[in-house]
C-alpha cells in the first residue's frame, strides 16, 4: 500500500492531495467566522434592490397619494427617533423590525384594498425583511424593543390615521431602509415632510 507521503511525490499525486487536502482548508478559512462579522453580513442588503425604479417610484407614488389626506402634521412614525441610544451596526436590524411591523400591522391589513399598489409595495418589503432573516442585533436589545413599541403605541393612538401617517411614510421608511442596511452612499433618509 502507498503511503499519502510517497503518493505526494508524484505529480498526479501531488495534485490529488492538494485537492482533497488543501483546498478545503484553503475554503473554510476564507469564511467569516461566527459573531460580530457574520451579523454585519447578515444585516446588509445589496443597494440593487432599492435602484428598481419601478418599486421605487411604487413606493412614493402611494406615499405621496396617501399623505395628503394625512391630517396629523405633529406627528412622524418614521423618524430619527427610531434610532435614539441605538448603535450603528443595529440599525438595520431596528429598520428590518419597523418593515415587518408597517407590513403585517398596516399594508396586509384592510387598507391593502382602499390604495393601489398596497399589495406590490407589502411583498417587496416583505422580499426586503426575507432577505435579513438572519440579521440579529448585537448586545442588548432592550433600546430596539422600546423604540419599536413607542413607535407602534403611537401608531395605535392615532387610531385609523395611524395607519394613514404609516403608509403616507412609507418613502421614508424605503430610505432608511436603504441607508441603515446598504454600504453604498446613501441618499434621502433625512428629508422632511411639510
Amino acid at each position: 500500500m502507498v503511503s499519502l507521503h510517497t503518493f505526494s511525490k508524484s505529480f498526479p499525486g501531488w495534485v490529488f492531495f492538494c485537492c482533497c487536502c488543501c483546498l478545503p482548508l484553503l475554503l473554510t478559512s476564507s469564511l467569516p467566522l461566527k459573531g460580530a462579522s457574520t451579523a454585519h453580513h447578515a444585516c446588509r442588503l445589496r443597494k440593487i434592490n432599492f435602484q428598481q425604479p419601478y418599486i421605487r417610484n411604487r413606493t412614493y407614488t402611494l406615499a405621496k397619494m396617501v399623505h395628503a389626506s394625512d391630517k396629523d402634521t405633529d406627528n412622524r412614525l418614521i423618524g430619527q427617533q427610531l434610532f435614539v441610544n441605538i448603535k450603528e451596526n443595529n440599525r438595520c436590524y431596528m429598520m428590518k423590525s419597523v418593515v415587518e411591523l408597517v407590513v403585517k400591522d398596516v399594508l396586509l391589513t384592510e387598507v391593502k384594498n382602499q390604495y393601489p399598489y398596497v399589495e406590490e409595495v407589502a411583498q417587496f418589503l416583505a422580499s426586503l425583511t426575507s432577505e435579513l432573516s438572519s440579521c440579529q442585533f448585537s448586545g442588548k436589545g432592550d433600546h430596539i424593543e422600546k423604540n419599536l413599541e413607542q413607535m407602534k403605541s403611537k401608531m395605535e393612538q392615532l387610531g385609523e390615521n395611524g395607519k394613514i401617517k404609516a403608509i403616507g411614510e412609507l418613502d421614508l421608511l424605503f430610505d432608511y431602509m436603504e441607508n441603515a442596511c446598504t454600504d453604498a452612499p446613501k441618499k434621502g433618509g433625512n428629508k422632511k415632510k411639510n
